[in-house]
């Protein structure tokens, strides 16, 4: 009967729908694409609207779409906050929910996009899952579907401001006049413009402060209205808005080794819940039934709920060490002494000099480490060094880098199913092995991610991809878009000079565009920033994005924040935490050297493994704890073909003023 039930609730707020038999134009509207967009002919339209025959068209008029009224989908559950009144009426706020839009919202709550501008002046940096949006009470509550009123209006008395004064912002009154909720002196109320920055530098603790008194809040991330715990019970908190410089916001930031308190059965593979995650998509992401589903997970009847931690499967049979508490690591690197191939020898030293410090730290801790570094030599010689390994008593194997050469180690261990960790190889051949552990993050996530930013911004504007060389990213990236996009219109090109701005079939005025560079070269970093600070001095509300770190990035903020630039980005070292600082001067100390980009890789992996691994060898059974070293961060999630692939990226955004 629960299955029942749970069922049921999902499907009722999947139908909530409400009549649509008007449209509002917005910036970029005509009238070709609103007939297009309501499955109407232009005569159809001029015929309900004759003054849409001229082409004529002004921002927030409202036009007749049918006489019966089409459907659409209903915003997903939110929150609601209502604000203090305005001279136009009382005022509310939504929270945001995944997939919400600009677009979205002026549609469901019969708002004009210049209405809902005026009323959020910082709109563009504020469509994030969480965010709070300013709207009109009634409309909230006419069509914000069936959700409670958080609080009553407050009516608040305000002088008329001159008109050549900047008018008052509803919402910087309500922050004003509200105070940080502190339930006792050791905790906070986090608030919907909070992040771990702000955070850390509020109740001066650094971010690994902040994770080890919160368990738990980096895999769930900062909920609006939750009490947090702070360190230093004698300080005293009031959150009022000031007028702060411009900054760089990071989702997914940097954390300083330490570990979520995801607790996972021994026995069962678990997920932790995310915001935008429904349970179809879990369902199809494992591979598994919703009975099987809700026979693990009982409480799920009750609905999902982001930073649930769900049991998935069983466990298969994994590594079992034989006897005794002391690890046996092998380490395989391509020096190509024995071959007298060099090409990647300065690669492998610094690697194992990272490694050797990760080594040596977890020595200290008393664990108990038998390291055998084997030289891999080249591809087509790597047969050579496997005998090398003693597969009756080898815990954990790292490496070796090629593809090729991790096939050939998995099917010499097949038989005891030792783990073997791959720092670079990553295919779709590799996947079907549960005894491996890819740690470089797989392109398709990095496309799926900019898909998803895309899609929570999008209008109809025409969207661009730079792409590389073979071509292969922007491919998929495309079709991934047109999928999600109906009626999208993606442009794949070979230079950021090919980017234009879109016009205006009625006004023949400019309109903004969206631009995603694949290319992760620095010279196309540059040429794309170039064009970006550009078009973004022609016309507001350019949207960029880019699937890879590029120096430029950070030498051009202020400009590339106009362009509203979102970027991701693997690796990256937080020189500003203490357990960074740490390893830096230990390196430092040891090499009399700054680690380089393979050295921090070499660290990172080889840390983050002898992390995860006990007494018994069970490294399997930490592999949920999400763990950042020293520029890495490492979220592993196992695949429906068996193995573990590291998912850790972070999420930089350009905020304009």
């Amino acid at each position: 009967m629960i299955k029942k039930l749970f069922i049921f609730s999902s499907l009722i707020a999947l139908s909530a729908v409400y009549a649509q038999k008007t449209h509002t134009v917005v910036k970029g509207d005509n009238p070709y694409n609103i007939s297009k967009r309501y499955g109407m002919t232009m005569d159809e339209l001029v015929m309900l609207n004759p003054k849409v025959k001229g082409g004529n068209l002004a921002l927030g008029e409202v036009l007749v779409i049918s006489k019966s009224g089409k459907t659409e989908k209903a915003a997903s559950t939110e929150k609601v906050v209502l604000t203090p009144s305005s001279a136009s009426g009382k005022l509310g706020k939504i929270v945001l929910q995944p997939k919400q839009t600009i677009y979205g919202i002026t549609k469901q709550y019969q708002i004009s996009e210049t209405e809902l501008r005026r009323l959020n002046p910082e709109l563009d940096s504020h469509m994030k899952i969480g965010d709070e949006v300013t709207l009109p009470a009634e409309s909230i509550k006419k069509f914000g579907g069936n959700q409670a009123v958080a609080v009553s209006p407050i009516e608040v008395k305000t002088e008329v401001a001159k008109k050549t004064q900047t008018p008052v912002k509803p919402e910087i009154l309500v922050e004003k006049e509200k105070v940080a909720q502190v339930s006792n002196e050791d905790s906070y109320e986090i608030q919907a413009k909070d992040n771990y920055y702000k955070l850390s530098r509020k109740f001066n603790l650094s971010q690994a402060d902040l994770f080890a008194l919160n368990p738990g809040l980096e895999a769930k991330g900062l909920q609006p209205g939750e009490f947090i715990k702070i360190k230093g019970g004698s300080k005293t908190v009031a959150a009022v808005v000031s007028s702060e410089p411009k900054t760089t916001e990071v989702s997914n930031p940097v954390s300083t080794n330490t570990y979520s308190d995801i607790s996972s059965s021994d026995d069962y593979v678990t997920y932790t819940v995310a915001n935008g995650d429904t349970v179809f998509g879990i369902l199809n992401k494992f591979g598994i039934t919703l009975d099987d589903l809700l026979t693990l997970n009982p409480n799920l009847s009750q609905g999902l709920k982001s930073g649930m931690v769900l049991k998935i499967k069983k466990l298969s049979a994994a590594y079992i060490k034989k006897s005794g508490d002391m690890l046996n690591v092998v380490i395989m690197l391509p020096f190509g002494f024995d071959t007298n191939d060099s090409k990647y020898r300065t690669m492998s030293l610094d690697f194992l000099a990272g490694a050797k410090l990760a080594i040596e730290r977890n020595a200290a801790k008393g664990q108990k480490l038998d390291v055998i570094v084997i030289d891999a030599g080249n591809e087509a010689s790597f047969k050579n060094s496997l005998v090398q390994i003693n597969a009756k008593n080898t815990d954990l194997i790292i490496g070796p880098f090629f593809k090729s050469s991790v096939l050939q180690v998995l099917d010499y261990v097949k038989d005891t199913k030792i783990p073997v960790v791959a720092p670079f190889a990553n295919s779709d051949e590799l996947l079907k092995y549960d005894n491996l552990i890819l740690v470089e993050t797989n392109d398709a996530v990095y496309s799926d991610r900019i898909v998803k930013e895309v899609k929570d911004v999008y209008s109809d504007q025409k969207i661009y991809i730079v792409a590389d060389a073979d071509k292969s990213k922007a491919t998929y990236l495309k079709n991934r878009l047109e999928k999600e996009l109906k009626n999208s219109v993606v442009v794949m090109v070979n230079s950021s000079q090919d980017i234009q701005l879109d016009k205006n079939m009625m006004t023949g005025k400019s309109a903004p565009v969206i631009a995603i560079l694949v290319d992760d070269s620095d010279s196309a970093g540059d040429a794309f920033a170039n064009k970006m600070i550009a078009l973004s001095k022609e016309v507001e509300n350019l949207k960029a994005f880019s699937m890879s770190y590029s120096p430029v990035f950070e030498k051009k903020v202020d400009e590339l924040s106009q362009a509203n630039l979102v970027y991701l980005m693997d690796r990256k070292i937080n020189t500003d935490g203490d357990f960074e600082k740490e390893i830096l001067a230990d390196f430092k100390k040891k090499y009399c050297k700054t680690p380089s980009k393979y050295a921090v890789i070499g660290f990172d992996v080889v840390n983050d493994m002898l992390s995860r691994e006990n007494k018994k060898g069970e490294i399997f059974k930490q592999m949920n704890k999400v763990q950042t070293q020293l520029a890495t961060k490492f979220e592993f999630e196992k695949t429906k073909s068996g193995a573990y692939v590291n998912k850790g990226y972070r999420v930089v955004r350009l905020v304009p003023n």
